[in-house]
């Protein structure tokens, strides 16, 4: 999701992995979840809000405010996250930015993060004209491009359907044209919840939908951090931005968009 002309980049597709299954890795067990079953702001003890480009603007020229403990932007009812963007300008907000969208953005930083996982999130993305949801991860380390950055699920409303898998690194990032880019086609992805999932060693990564994976990046062990970063803790992000060079041109009436997630379970060895 960062940063700034990420289309500019020169796509280079994963290797294809349709055989591999995306199954929890045998004698991994569940380590932290979170099942949405308390209806209210999403729980304190898993998810942090990122608001901190508000005032300066986010990345990607994206057009949302993100809002903190706001349950207009981010809620659980009904067994599910709700992450829901708006038309409207919060300008009595301390950080405003001038933005004329409100949105939301969790993320685990600080309380969780991992080395090696099998992350499993169940969810239903908006299809609305502008929208951006993501499903991510990056370095707890906190330095760009060169700590990863893992994206298990990225979705435009300007194609529908289209589900985008990505890894980022200090050797495969924009601006040096080697950009680790895959996707599959998710006919009902805005209809219908499906599971986005990552499964993440320390041999292989692999991204996948339902069952089945559709991009690998594999640890080419010749100790280039700039190349495998992917040794080290990664935290989860869950955010739906508005426009930008990813999200493209925004259709107002199609506000408002929501996000909604029905689980989202991380197993480890």
């Amino acid at each position: 999701m960062i940063p700034a002309a990420r289309l500019l980049c020169v796509t280079m597709a994963l290797a294809l992995t349709t055989a591999a299954w995306a199954d929890v890795p045998a004698g991994w067990r569940l380590v932290w979840a979170d099942e949405f079953d308390v209806d209210g702001l999403p729980d304190p003890a898993r998810w942090d809000y990122d608001t901190e480009r508000n005032r300066a603007g986010w990345h990607n020229d994206e057009l949302q405010y993100y809002a903190r403990a706001r349950l207009d932007n981010s809620r659980v009812q009904d067994g599910k996250l709700v992450i829901t963007a708006r038309r409207e300008a919060l300008a009595t907000q301390p950080d405003y930015g001038g933005q004329q969208y409100s949105s939301a953005r969790l993320l685990t930083r600080g309380k969780a993060s991992w080395t090696y996982a099998y992350i499993d999130v169940r969810a239903k993305l908006p299809c609305g004209r502008g929208s951006w949801p993501a499903i991510w991860m990056l370095g707890t380390k906190g330095k760009w491009p060169v700590d990863g950055e893992l994206d298990i699920m990225e979705h435009v409303g300007n194609k529908p359907g289209e589900i985008l898998g990505s890894i980022y690194t200090g050797a495969s990032n924009w601006p040096m044209g080697t950009a680790r880019t895959d996707k599959v086609m998710v006919a009902d992805a805005c209809n219908a919840f499906h599971n986005y999932q990552l499964t993440w060693t320390p041999d292989r990564i692999r991204i996948g939908v339902d069952g089945r994976n559709y991009a690998e990046l594999v640890n080419p062990k010749d100790g280039d951090y700039n190349k495998w970063p992917f040794d080290s803790p990664q935290y989860l992000l869950l955010n739906l931005a508005v426009g930008g060079v990813l999200g493209g041109e925004v259709q107002d009436s199609s506000l408002p968009w929501q996000f909604e997630v029905d689980y989202v379970r991380v197993y480890q060895p």
